[in-house]
């Protein structure tokens, strides 16, 4: 891993980076600021604003340097440093086109977008709460940071205030994250026992366990996958699962990444260290144990997974891990079943397999006519195949999705925020999965 990729591996783990906190895109020959980060420095400061357009970035009182016309990464490097050092920015202003010269002294910038949230939703008069965990997030480098697992358990602590009586952890293009918060998440759902095996070449697995007896949430789970969700997401899905502790449904298979990797800094193995010669990325175990439901997703029939791509671990097996099903649902498989009827009885999950198979049809044609009428006419086929599919947009489940009350608090000062989550609701409200899921959710009962 090159140093900038490094360092972008460890903003994507942590959530976390140091700089002003704008997001931003390049227009034409100039960077544009789009959106600011809530909380952030130039969030802050006040006086950037979304649309203002940046023609020069200067260090503290250094010369500043003209960007217009910079490729974005190179105008990004300049306005990205250390916390506590300053920026001056000269900025176009949207509103009237004025020049002016902004300074804000970076800071640690939270990216939202990374951490858990949740929402509440009423279904058949309950409340039921669904967190969705976008990665298994931890820094590496400050052990009394925020993790994935410590966030959760804030977040299931909130939900149970507001009264929901089921849970749906939404890991859904997932892609997994820190092993050791896997199982941190794994035991906050079960007393204590193995969340997963690994395995070092031609060594005996070892099994990976929850010692805290704490349990955090003994209520219904539902867990929610794709075959986008991987590593960690396999984990803590796999676990649940097999203690049947939670329903996982989603797609006929996950990611099925079946290795851990560890990352070695190669400074620390220079006696002087001027310069950032980045990480090696190391494939050292493999881990054990990974299931899914399923039902069709418009993905279903993709090459998509670890199988499919080059060198690819082979699959094998180890002996079971001791540990006893917790037997939390009187009809548990009852539901199960009636779930798969459901689908199967759907017109919208039938067209959702039909697209998948079309998506399937249109990636394997490997050869097109070179004679133009034939060609426009195929594509015209195409377009007119393509337009059944469009009633997949209009499914809505006529529920209403809102936050926790600590969330709607910040709304207040947060309009950015506000607005996020509003579009985030609305997403919930047209998804079939999320409304099959809380359908699930709604029949278990506890034992």
């Amino acid at each position: 891993m090159s140093p900038k990729i490094k360092s972008r591996f460890d903003q994507s783990m942590s959530g976390k980076l140091e700089g002003i906190g704008a997001v931003l895109s390049k227009k034409e020959i100039y960077v544009e600021i789009v959106e600011l980060v809530s909380g952030g420095p130039a969030w802050k400061q006040g006086e950037l604003e979304p649309g203002d357009k940046i023609l020069k970035v200067g260090q503290g009182k250094e010369k500043p340097v003209d960007i217009v016309g910079m490729r974005i990464d190179d105008a990004i490097k300049l306005i990205k440093g250390k916390k506590g050092t300053e920026v001056r920015l000269t900025v176009k202003k949207k509103l009237d086109g004025s020049i002016k010269v902004i300074p804000i002294v970076r800071d640690i910038v939270e990216l939202e977008e990374t951490f858990v949230k949740s929402s509440i939703v009423t279904k058949n008069g309950k409340k039921y709460g669904i967190i969705n965990l976008p990665k298994f997030y931890i820094d590496f480098d400050k052990k009394d940071s925020r993790t994935a697992s410590t966030d959760m358990e804030k977040e299931i602590e909130r939900l149970k205030k507001e009264g929901v009586e089921g849970l749906i952890i939404d890991l859904r293009n997932n892609g997994g994250g820190s092993l050791k918060t896997a199982i941190e998440i794994g035991g906050l759902f079960i007393k204590e026992g193995p969340i997963v095996q690994v395995k070092y070449r031609e060594r005996k697995a070892r099994v990976k366990k929850d010692i805290d007896p704490k349990v955090q949430w003994n209520g219904s789970l539902v867990i929610l996958v794709n075959e986008l969700s991987a590593s960690a997401s396999e984990i803590f899905a796999a676990a649940m699962q097999d203690y049947g502790r939670g329903v996982v449904m989603g797609s006929k298979q996950t990611f099925g990444k079946g290795t851990v990797q560890n990352i070695l800094p190669l400074n620390y193995y220079l006696r002087q260290r001027d310069q950032d010669l980045g990480a090696l990325k190391m494939t050292i175990q493999k881990f054990y144990r990974i299931n899914g439901g399923s039902m069709p997703t418009r993905y279903n029939y993709l090459d998509y997974g670890e199988r499919d791509l080059d060198n690819p671990l082979p699959w094998d097996r180890v002996p079971q891990a001791s540990y006893s099903q917790t037997n939390s649902y009187s009809n548990f498989y009852e539901v199960i079943q009636k779930s798969k009827e459901r689908i199967k009885a759907n017109k919208q999950f039938k067209l959702i397999d039909d697209y998948a198979k079309w998506v399937k049809g249109n990636q394997d044609k490997n050869s097109y006519s070179l004679n133009y009428k034939k060609f426009i006419s195929e594509g015209k086929v195409k377009n007119k195949e393509g337009k059944k599919f469009e009633k997949l947009l209009k499914f809505d489940s006529d529920l209403t999705f809102k936050s926790p009350k600590y969330e709607i608090e910040l709304f207040k000062k947060d309009t950015v925020l506000k607005g996020k989550r509003e579009r985030w609701h609305k997403s919930l409200k047209k998804d079939i999965y999320m409304n099959e899921s809380l359908n699930v959710l709604s029949e278990l009962k506890m034992k």
